[in-house]
This record gives structure tokens, sequence and C-alpha cells, in this order.
């Protein structure tokens, strides 16, 4: 992943985030993705107001610093964002990265395509509060690389729903290279089921084969 779609400019890189937010919420159903704002809405504003101090003739170097903190901790949410839902999500076109601001995935390696399956076990942390283990049916020593993480699917279904037959029922998702993956749900949901599966992708996003649906109830 290039790391020169962000702007060196401080302004310049303020209307960047401000853009990639706005086509982020336009379009992260579309992508079955995370909403930006879970990721970008609070280093965002911190950055906002500390940018702001700027303005004034009479800022001092401790706004500087804070402002250049601020600046670090934002353009790291906006990596980790792009990286983990947008560079290699195939369900982001050409003309959507060129919107969000020429996000592309320029790495040129040679990185062989996942063959293993991944294997999901599910930990109770508490009410509300699920945990993903995700791990290799098979050794994979052998090309580490083509492990670069794991795309989850899920959703979630009334506890009488009938089981979704496809993948396609479930229509969120979130990629991480974390072996334990957490999920916290807001009390409405406990009770509900939790449908999901997963694959391994490699760098380039290219992807293995799924694992089999699989469900728990949301303590």
């Amino acid at each position: 992943m290039s790391k020169k779609y962000i702007p060196a400019n401080d302004p310049r890189f303020m209307e960047w985030v401000q853009n990639l937010y706005d086509e982020a919420v336009k379009g992260y159903v579309k992508w079955k993705i995370a909403a930006p704002e879970l990721f970008l809405e609070t280093p965002m504003a911190d950055f906002e107001a500390k940018l702001a101090k700027m303005s004034d003739p009479n800022h001092g170097k401790i706004d500087t610093l804070e402002k250049n903190t601020s600046r670090k901790a934002l353009e790291k949410a906006c990596r980790e964002y792009v990286q983990g839902f947008l560079a290699r999500n195939p369900l982001v076109t050409d003309v959507d990265r060129e919107r969000l601001g020429s996000v592309y995935d320029t790495i040129p390696t040679n990185i062989s395509i996942p063959k293993v399956r991944a294997m999901i076990k599910v930990a109770y942390k508490g009410a509300g509060h699920l945990e993903l283990h995700v791990a290799p049916e098979a050794d994979i020593s052998e090309d580490l690389r083509a492990y670069h993480g794991c795309k989850i699917q899920f959703d979630l279904f009334p506890a009488d729903a009938p089981a979704p037959e496809t993948r396609d029922a479930l229509n969120q998702g979130v990629f991480t290279r974390r072996k334990k993956e957490p999920f916290v749900f807001q009390p409405e949901h406990s009770a509900k089921r939790m449908y999901f599966c997963a694959r391994y992708e490699n760098s380039k996003g290219q992807a293995g084969p799924w694992s089999n649906i699989m469900s728990a109830v949301i303590p």
C-alpha cells in the first residue's frame, strides 16, 4: 500500500480526510464494511480542533506539538481504515477509489494465493461480547505472506429465524490481522444468533476458500 495518497500539507490533509469520510459514509453499506465514524470521527474532530489553533497568531510550541501528535493519530486511523476495508476490497471500484482520494493497493509483489481454510472457534467474554478465534486448518509455514489477514463475513438474525444458506445473506464484514477478533453488541441484540464465516487473504487482497458458515448466540 503506497503511503503517498496522504497529503503532506495540513489543511489539504484535513480536506482529504473529510472527503474520505464523506465518500465512505455514502458507500460503506454497498462495500459491506464498517461505518467510517467508528474509526475516524473522534481523531478527525481532535485534529480539526488542534489545526484551528494554528491560525491563532499567539499559538505556541505546545500547540504545534499537540497538532502534530493529533495528525499522526489521524493518519494512523486513516491508514488502518483504508488498508483494512478499502484497498483490497473487490467491491470498491476504481471510480470509487478516485472519489475516496486515490486509495489503491500498489504493492508490486508476487505472493501466493491462500489455499488453507480458516477455522473459527467462539469464546464468550460476557454480556453482548463474543470473540472469534481464527486459525488455519493446516500448516501454513511454507508461505506465511499468503495469510496476511482474515476477512470475516457476518450478520445477526433473530433466534428463531432459519439459518442462512449462503454467505450472500451475511451483509457485514471486517478485515482483521488479529487471531482473536472481538465483537461487542448492544443489549437489544442479546439472544440473537450471529452467523459468520471467514477466509484468508494475502496482502494483495487475493482470497482463499471460505470456511463453513457457523453461528453463536449472543449472550
